[in-house]
């Protein structure tokens, strides 16, 4: 039986990207039910809600979705629609994989780390006001039960993934109350983890460590602020745009997601790798991991060969020849 999947489509690059990746899961023999909705942009350029209720009844229902950038119309700002799809749908930490992919030109070699981020508080949260006019204030809240549910879910997932070191990121040195309460519920629900080595580290140390010597991290967790920054700047290490995703996690629910959806790209030839990657940890989680591993084989062997690339990749191919070279490799 076909396995039934949301998929959200936020416009952009997503309408080069989506048949690019059904077109190479469909090679590799996995059966998907996809439920499509328009998003964001997409939605609001056929007259629609940019966060229609129908999506968020959908992605309750399968559980699981897979998700491009969720794009905003030129102008003046309208919110922030895929923290708004976050908040929800109750999703309370992000993985970011950052890892090497063969072929793949990077800044280091043999990088494999997930930054694990809170995403329903800290700064983000966004409660700030003008107290008078040229004075703002921001506010930064953290809360135990929270904190509490994040971590358990870090080192859970630590356990489950045969990591051996969990490291906290924070920056408790200066705000000792928020991430003291922080590094406080880290220390105490590591105690139940007791085979995963623990590690503190505060988060300017990170970067500057990440930056000259990124193999040594293993599990990075931390709040919504430091791991938005950290998970870009780990992007960067292994290879930037190409190289990364995010799999957004809440009860009941988790949606594998594209970061990049827009840019100077002509139309047609988008990287179809920032959807695929995202496609193969479904993938896994859907029971089709053998599956998933072919394609990302598939996937190194065209970017080793060099060939049949985007233009960002440093070809001039089009997003559907990549794609067919991806199948080629499959069916190679």
């Amino acid at each position: 039986m076909a396995i039934r999947v949301t998929l959200v489509q936020g416009g952009g690059i997503g309408f080069d990207q989506v048949p690019a990746v059904k077109r190479i899961l469909e090679a590799a023999g996995v059966r998907i039910d996809w439920d499509e909705h328009l998003a964001g942009l997409a939605s609001l350029q056929r007259g629609g809600e940019p966060l229609p209720r129908a999506l968020f009844d959908s992605v309750r229902s399968t559980g699981v979705a897979l998700k491009t950038m969720l794009l905003s119309p030129p102008g003046p700002p309208r919110g922030n629609w895929n923290v708004q799809f976050r908040h929800e749908l109750g999703l309370f930490a992000s993985v970011r994989p950052l890892k090497n992919l063969r072929g793949l030109p990077a800044r280091f070699q043999n990088v494999d780390m997930l930054v694990i981020r809170e995403l329903t508080e800290d700064l983000y949260a966004a409660i700030e006001h003008e107290i008078v006019p040229g004075i703002v204030q921001s506010l930064k809240v953290v809360t135990e039960a929270a904190c509490r549910r994040f971590f358990r879910f870090a080192f859970e997932l630590a356990r489950n993934a045969r990591r051996k070191q969990v490291t906290c990121v924070h920056k408790a040195n200066i705000m000792k109350l928020a991430d003291g309460l922080t590094l406080e519920a880290f220390r105490a629900v590591a105690r139940d983890f007791p085979e995963l080595q623990t590690r503190e580290l505060i988060v300017d140390n990170c970067c500057m460590q990440m930056v000259s010597r990124p193999q040594q991290f293993d599990v990075l967790a931390m709040g919504n602020l430091y791991g938005d920054l950290v998970s870009d700047l780990g992007a960067g290490i292994v290879g930037g745009i190409s190289a990364t995703h995010g799999i957004n996690i809440g009860v009941g629910v988790r949606v594998y997601e594209s970061f990049h959806g827009r840019g100077p790209i002509p139309e047609g030839k988008a990287n179809p790798v920032p959807l695929l990657l995202p496609a193969i940890d479904l993938l896994e989680a859907l029971g089709q991991g053998e599956a998933g591993r072919r394609i990302l084989a598939a996937l190194e062997a065209v970017l080793s060969a060099g060939k049949d690339l985007t233009p960002d990749l440093g070809g001039e191919a089009t997003t559907a020849r990549m794609a067919e070279a991806v199948v080629a490799a499959l069916a190679g």
